[in-house]
């Protein structure tokens, strides 16, 4: 059986892009909804938009009611966030070739 040999821009492209999910799956946002902080329940996403835009802390702005949700999932039951945090820096996205670092 005859040996294979790849060509050099088989190799090249190949090596890019598993430079690019490294890179992409190390830099993403987290994944983010709106949601009441009491109730837990999605809201639409303008009840998150105002002044600050999301701010340090991970909460909504001061135009609506409710906050950015990082992380987690939407329960199809009953509407409500959960598995995430409100807090932004709470929220580890992970991913190929990244390090845990512990965020202030």
């Amino acid at each position: 059986m005859a040996k294979r040999r790849l060509r050099s821009s088989t190799v090249v492209l190949g090596g890019m892009g598993l430079l690019a999910l490294t890179i992409t799956s190390c830099g993403s946002e987290p994944d983010r909804r709106c949601a009441d902080r009491s109730t837990r329940e999605t809201l639409p996403s303008y009840e998150c938009r105002g002044g600050s835009g999301g701010g340090a802390g991970g909460s909504g702005g001061s135009g609506g009611r409710g906050s950015y949700y990082y992380g987690g999932s939407t329960s199809s039951y009953d509407g409500k966030v959960q598995g995430g945090s409100f807090d932004k820096s709470a929220v580890d996205r992970g991913g190929f070739g990244c390090t845990r670092s512990g965020g202030g």
